[in-house]
């Protein structure tokens, strides 16, 4: 049977444990309604006070690299956290290594969270959605709705929060980082990326050995 959950209920287990709206949600729905229960779920989980601590200035932390297997993509990465004490953590570190080899396995991923998204790349989608050809000779109403729910999509796939975490799809990498928050106790930020792509942006040579071997005969 399907329990409905009020709003006001999730604002009421929010503000008891500090996790976010969703998983607030997701709990008391898991807990059939019952509060105490949902609190225990959030608490295992690493969830309760995170976003408690999320406001708190972080200016410690590590910049991590990762280079995949064969040396042709790399990641540096800013990982902050508010102490050099957690910064030295193994944990921090091992969610730093995570961090990187999740933007090395997500290729569409540019940016930490969609709200880092520039409208003009924003904008540039929804022109590249409606010109789509599957679409184009439909309704106007029903154009722009499809388009929507693809720009939601397609967000969700540049952003690296909305990731699934690939150790563990069932969270995505702002719950793995809600765990870490919990579990250290301190507020963790990813701060920038860069992904190193071997010759990306140089133009390539190409070897157009018929026209080579044409050349030769003729001189």
């Amino acid at each position: 049977m399907c329990i409905n959950i009020s709003a006001q209920y999730v604002k009421e287990l929010r503000d008891k444990t500090g996790a976010g709206m969703m998983n607030c949600k997701k709990a008391l729905k898991a807990a059939k309604g019952d509060m105490s229960l949902a609190i225990e779920n959030l608490r295992k989980q690493g969830l309760a006070s995170a976003s408690k601590k999320s406001t708190r200035i972080a200016t410690e932390g590590l910049i991590e690299s990762y280079i995949h297997a064969g040396s042709r993509i790399g990641v540096l990465l800013e990982l902050n956290c508010e102490t050099d004490f957690v910064a030295r953590h193994s944990e921090f570190h091992t969610l730093a290594k995570n961090l990187a080899m999740q933007i090395v396995a997500c290729p569409d991923v540019e940016y930490i969270s969609q709200k880092d998204i520039p409208s003009h790349v924003i904008d540039l989608e929804k022109k590249i959605e409606l010109a789509r050809n599957d679409i184009i000779n439909k309704p106007q109403n029903i154009r722009l709705s499809i388009v929507e729910g693809r720009i939601i999509k397609r967000l969700k796939e540049l952003s690296l929060l909305d990731q699934a975490f690939i150790r563990n799809p069932e969270i995505s990498i702002a719950n793995l980082i809600d765990q870490k928050i919990s579990l250290l106790g301190e507020n963790i930020k990813i701060r920038r990326f860069k992904k190193f792509i071997l010759g990306e942006g140089m133009e390539k040579k190409s070897n157009d050995f018929s026209k080579e071997v044409a050349d030769i005969v003729q001189n």
